[in-house]
């Protein structure tokens, strides 16, 4: 997907329509994590910052803070992660934490395409 974007903590980021950012967490993040128990979702309307936790994903391992690569407003959380938090590894459509309305696009300026993130995975 041309439109996918990712962080150098792990999250991908896809745009829909004009401003909205769907983020969720890579596969690399995923296998580091393990089996997953629980997801802290944000709550609706919550104002997050570049850079800032916004949720949390435990596994069995071990808990991570998901950050957001985007400044914005929380318009949307996948509940279902509520329920079954080991969607987050079957595809980026079931798989999504939230959808946040971006305040400035120009900050995806500096996350990678996948290329640039699979190159930059193996690195590690």
């Amino acid at each position: 997907m041309s439109n996918l974007k990712f962080t150098k903590d792990h999250e991908w980021l896809k745009i829909e329509g004009d401003d909205t950012a769907v983020l969720g967490i890579t596969d690399y993040a995923q296998n580091a994590l393990g089996d997953l128990v629980y997801v802290e979702l944000p709550s609706i309307g919550k104002s997050v910052k570049k850079g800032e936790h916004f949720a949390v994903v435990e596994s069995v391992k071990t808990a991570a803070e998901v950050y957001t690569p985007v400044t914005g407003e929380v318009v949307a959380v996948n509940d279902d992660l509520s329920t079954d938090p080991e969607l987050i590894k079957k595809s980026l459509e079931e798989g999504w934490i939230a959808k946040i309305k971006m305040t400035n696009a120009d900050e995806m300026a500096g996350l990678m395409d996948q290329a640039a993130y699979d190159a930059f995975v193996k690195t590690l």
